[in-house]
């Protein structure tokens, strides 16, 4: 996999495969898919600075994370599709 380091404040993120079905065991066909809203954080920047103060990153490599529906920009790294979006747009880590 290509190696990619983002950079300030923010985070590159696996989002987890849509659901194939629901909890009745009806199959969501790809047309009527939603598009998740959590993930994987795969790397981290090193945070932003403010004030000339640096102000460390919240979330680690690893860190399952919940974020906002319309968040990020999606890229394409080696075939795999992951979400690049700043640490601001990450509603919670997930335990």
């Amino acid at each position: 996999m290509a190696s990619i380091k983002p950079l300030s404040d923010r985070v590159l993120i696996r989002p987890d495969s849509a659901e194939e079905k629901t909890s009745s065991g009806i199959i969501i066909p790809d047309s009527a898919k939603e598009k998740p809203q959590r993930g994987t954080v795969e790397a981290v920047g090193e945070g932003k600075y403010e004030n000339g103060t640096k102000i460390g990153m919240s979330v680690k490599k690893g860190d399952k994370v919940l974020y906002g529906k319309y968040a990020g920009m999606e890229v394409e790294i080696d075939g795999d599709e992951m979400i690049i979006m700043r640490e601001s747009d990450i509603l919670g880590i997930l335990s």
